[in-house]
């Protein structure tokens, strides 16, 4: 007999499930969707469970509308580690089911391959190629990139071609438009292709056997110093599972990495690779995730979100750059994609590797106490040499844009042997300030406490909190003086003075703000290699992962700030990114040199990373965390809340804390800090307050957070701010 009741996750922010009677004619199944009412709207919700009884009376009860899956979305292992992730990172089960689907499956559409929009060059549109166009140059650009064959509609929204173009195109009889399914692809027989491929050292070849030797669950640390060949080894380990006929999920930390991850994958492997990150269109998303689950796709690379994507036979999962803050996600469901990641392994029941010259705290503590296998890469691959490194002491130094007279020596030293030049600055925009030079007002956002950043290529001040931007102001609003000045370097200024210091040789900025368009970082990246550009000026998206042989120079220009912060985890971050940053340099046969500019050499953190290497440091950090108490010692949950006023958010966190402190489990080993006003104390006009609960144990952890939870809930001033809780937060500002 047909159950009578469907329970419906939906997504909503509340922690409960919503009860609908089925009508006769519908057969949902659980784990697929279904559209339901509610309230005035109707939603798109995941079926949980079917049942003959409510706790409702019947006639409370609406029925469904429809049934849009006859089959669950997600394989089992699958859904339920989606269940496990909603529990554990204390997030309602609709939206943390929604977030894990391409947004057309949440909007409704059928999972099914869509249909792609095509272009090509009609016979008509032949002839007219051979007259030309005349001053008609979009229209020449649009029949040229077809003369070699049909493209998507998507290769035109890449090169900014406007729909309009294309209609005039069309409407002339030049170019016809066609709908059409993606095929299906189909594996080859020999999945590896046949390429010359690097002789491995005696480390790697020993790395590989070891996670190749059980096919079972497994968590591997892969520790490899900058540039010894940990992407050969994961390459390695993945040609045994596609040679089973099972597949393989590969994630990375930034959208950045996927062009030159896909292009090494795709030359080394005949088998389907497919990407999945936040820059693909609904269309994209949808047929990556579908190439994926129904076994089109051989390999999917992808960052965070790809961690969720449903596989008809997944057999390994790599974790590169494991330690980067990018794998945690900062709202709604706050994952850790390196822990869930593990965690899905382990469901799989299959091996899961963890790579990084630079692993994360906890991680390396995971690896120390047996927990996970720990594997090393001391050499760097080829004939690489390790780099030189050198502290600058730049107190009482002039710097011209933040750069020294010894910095700017050495540069042009390293142009003129030919080789590139890369420095380091995590500052985009011109300056980070803009302040009166009479009275000392600093333009400061009205919104957030936070100074405004000036952007001279835009001719406007932003706040890189909240977004708000206006024109550049002329005038001080605390004297009526003209006379502004700028206060500090981003990378724009740098760009700038490096074209006056150094106009025979170009430079490249690679930030947020140059790579905003769709293909433009793929472009730049593909420039450097070419060497069109002799100096390249970044962020950190330049500090990652990324393949340069012919930069023999790196420099960090401002990281000072980091070795005094109040966040714990300041200093792991700026020895990763040391490592990382130095790693760029001397990648092949020529000897590489970094220099860090700093007013503080002897500091023992630059030290020892100088002297010695990550692993030293690591040691000294972890005693010292033990010492204190901190991760992964311990386990944090952060509580957030903001509202219009201070004193309600200040209020509600004093009742959280009671209401922590009230609970039996508080007596387990547990603390709280605060509340206290959050480190940017106001962003986008609401004031923002934190609550930090520190436990021994994750188990301690989740049974205090479970119980009080609802009643958190029930507080007064809980529906007046918004909150949230971060379940081991990786950023406490």
């Amino acid at each position: 007999m047909q159950p009578a009741i469907a329970r419906v996750a939906l997504p909503v922010p509340l922690d409960k499930l919503f009860d609908y009677t089925i009508p006769a004619t519908a057969k949902p199944v659980v784990g697929g969707r279904v559209s339901v009412p509610f309230g005035r709207q109707t939603l798109v919700g995941i079926v949980v469970e079917l049942s003959d009884h409510s706790s409702f009376a019947a006639n409370q009860l609406k029925p469904l509308y429809q049934v849009l899956d006859n089959a669950p979305l997600w394989p089992e292992p699958l859904y339920k580690l989606l269940r496990w992730c909603s529990q554990y990172y204390q997030y309602p089960l609709g939206d943390t089911l929604s977030n894990a689907l391409p947004s057309a499956l949440r909007k409704g559409k059928a999972a099914e391959w869509a249909s792609v929009i095509e272009w090509q060059v009609t016979e008509s549109g032949k002839n007219q190629l051979m007259q030309g166009f005349g001053r008609a140059v979009q229209q020449a650009k649009v029949m040229q990139m077809l003369a070699s064959g049909p493209l998507t509609q998507q290769a035109f929204i890449d090169a900014e071609v406007s729909s309009s173009v294309l209609k005039t195109l069309s409407d002339k009889g030049w170019i016809s438009r066609h709908e059409k399914k993606p095929q299906r692809a189909v594996w080859p027989v020999e999945v590896e292709a046949q390429v010359e491929k690097p002789k491995l050292n005696q480390e790697q070849a020993v790395a590989i056997a070891s996670v190749n030797s059980q096919r079972e669950f497994g968590c591997y640390l892969l520790e490899g110093v900058t540039g010894s060949g940990k992407t050969e080894v994961y390459l390695n380990l993945i040609k045994p599972v596609l040679e089973r006929g099972q597949q393989a999920l590969v994630l990375v930390p930034e959208i950045g990495l996927t062009p030159q991850t896909i292009n090494r994958f795709k030359k080394r492997f005949t088998v389907p690779v497919e990407v999945v990150h936040s820059g693909l269109n609904d269309t994209e998303r949808l047929n990556a995730w579908l190439a994926a689950k129904d076994k089109s796709a051989g390999i999917i690379i992808g960052t965070r979100s790809a961690l969720m994507t449903p596989f008809a036979n997944l057999g390994i999962i790599i974790v590169d750059e494991e330690h980067d803050a990018s794998y945690k996600q900062q709202d709604s469901l706050r994952y850790h994609a390196r822990d869930v990641a593990v965690m899905r392994a382990n469901q799989e029941n299959i091996p899961v590797v963890l790579g990084s010259a630079t692993p994360a705290l906890e991680t390396l503590y995971n690896a120390q106490s047996g927990k996970y296998h720990h594997l090393t890469l001391t050499q760097r691959a080829g004939n690489a040499l390790p780099t030189t490194n050198k502290v600058l002491d730049i107190k009482g130094l002039y710097l011209d844009s933040g750069l020294s007279a010894p910095l700017i020596a050495e540069m042009r030293r390293h142009l003129v042997a030919g080789n590139q030049v890369m420095l380091f600055l995590n500052r985009r925009g011109f300056s980070p300030a803009l302040m009166c030079h009479e009275c000392g007002w600093i333009a400061e956002c009205q919104r957030c406490d936070a100074y405004y950043t000036y952007h001279h290529a835009s001719n406007e001040i932003r706040c890189h909190h909240c977004g708000s931007q206006q024109p550049v102001i002329h005038q001080c609003q605390g004297c009526g003086s003209t006379h502004l000045v700028t206060v500090g370097v981003g990378t724009e200024q740098l760009e700038a003075k490096l074209a006056e210091l150094f106009p025979e040789y170009k430079a490249i900025r690679i930030d947020r703000d140059s790579t905003r368009r769709k293909g433009s970082l793929e472009t730049a990246l593909e420039s450097i290699r070419k060497g069109e550009y002799q100096i390249l000026i970044g962020t950190q998206m330049l500090a990652k992962g990324h393949h340069f042989p012919d930069v023999t120079l790196v420099a960090l220009l401002d990281v000072d700030g980091s070795l005094y912060s109040s966040d714990f985890r300041a200093s792991e971050r700026l020895a990763q990114l040391f490592i990382q940053v130095a790693g760029r340099a001397g990648r092949a046969s020529k000897p590489g040199e970094v220099i860090l500019q700093t007013h503080h050499p002897e500091h023992s953190l630059l030290q020892a990373l100088l002297e010695k290497d990550y692993r030293h440091f690591a040691e000294s950090a972890l005693s010292e965390r033990k010492v204190a108490a901190l991760p992964p010692f311990s386990y944090l949950t952060l509580f957030k809340a903001e509202a219009n006023q201070s004193a309600l958010v200040e209020d509600f966190l004093r009742q959280v804390r009671q209401t922590l402190e009230i609970n039996p489990v508080f007596e387990q080993g547990c603390m709280v800090l605060g509340p206290t006003p959050s480190p940017v104390a106001k962003r986008a006009g609401k004031y923002r307050w934190q609550l930090l609960v520190q436990t021994q144990s994750r188990p301690v952890m989740q049974k205090l957070l479970n119980s009080a939870k609802p009643v958190i809930q029930m507080l007064p001033n809980a529906k007046k701010v918004r909150w949230s809780m971060d379940i081991e937060p990786q950023d406490l500002s």
